[in-house]
């Protein structure tokens, strides 16, 4: 085993501390609230104001600077959910089931307004503000796999019993991530396919997807500051008899 592995499993097994993860993180946040508010401050601006018209959308098309970010993240999102779960089940991990549990409302809020501005972009580009399209309905299905999470872990009175529900319900709800990715490659859909691919240079002018990338740089570091908080909380939560919580607070 080389060092990189045994520095890895260290890694590994710090982050599964509570206590270290507690420690970690607050002293990441600053930095991730720095990154999301320059780039989303650029970004909106940018996009917003001084990125050219579409030549077939006009400034319809703009919404694409918050909604590709949002439907990205709301399906990144579920996948860590996803992984976490998988950890949380085999190896019992307790920070990976917080981090699942913390995730699932950022989640869905993301989802939701991936929704909400698709359907303010598809007024004016499908003449409707809905439609039953492979790629709408399959992110509609995320969002009610996320509230289906909140749910079971609020409704289950076992704390042990509603996080292995939620682990599995995370786990087949997975399928759906690459039937939204892929849903406008293997069905005739109204939805406009991908608008980054890693193997393709981007259709359109580079003032017009540079600060669409900024914005997703930007709500990645959003999402990680909302994470971060929400996490810590649930961890002081979950360990408030430790002998390291009291520490903390004295």
């Amino acid at each position: 085993m080389n060092m990189n592995s045994h520095w890895f499993i260290r890694f590994y097994h710090k982050m599964g501390s509570p206590k270290y993860f507690y420690d970690l993180s607050g002293r990441m946040m600053p930095y991730f609230a720095v990154i999301a508010v320059l780039c989303l401050s650029v970004g909106m601006v940018w996009g917003l104001a001084f990125a050219p018209q579409d030549y077939q959308q006009g400034n319809s098309f703009r919404i694409i600077y918050i909604h590709v970010p949002s439907a990205s993240l709301a399906m990144s999102v579920y996948g860590l959910i996803a992984v976490c779960a998988l950890v949380a089940l085999v190896w019992k991990m307790k920070m990976a089931d917080i981090i699942a549990s913390s995730a699932a409302a950022i989640g869905a809020a993301f989802t939701f307004l991936g929704l909400a501005t698709g359907a303010i972009w598809g007024k004016p580009t499908w003449g409707t503000w809905w439609v039953w399209d492979a790629r709408l309905t399959s992110m509609l299905i995320l969002l009610f796999l996320y509230m289906g999470l909140m749910a079971v872990r609020s409704s289950i009175r076992s704390p042990k019993i509603a996080a292995q529900t939620c682990h599995i319900l995370a786990l087949v709800g997975v399928v759906n991530l690459p039937i939204i990715k892929y849903s406008v490659n293997w069905w005739n859909t109204l939805h406009q396919p991908a608008t980054f691919k890693l193997t393709e240079k981007p259709a359109m002018p580079a003032e017009m997807w540079i600060p669409l990338l900024i914005m997703v740089v930007g709500l990645y570091a959003l999402f990680g500051f909302l994470l971060f908080l929400r996490a810590r909380t649930e961890v002081l939560k979950r360990e408030i008899k430790s002998q390291w919580i009291k520490e903390e607070v004295n």
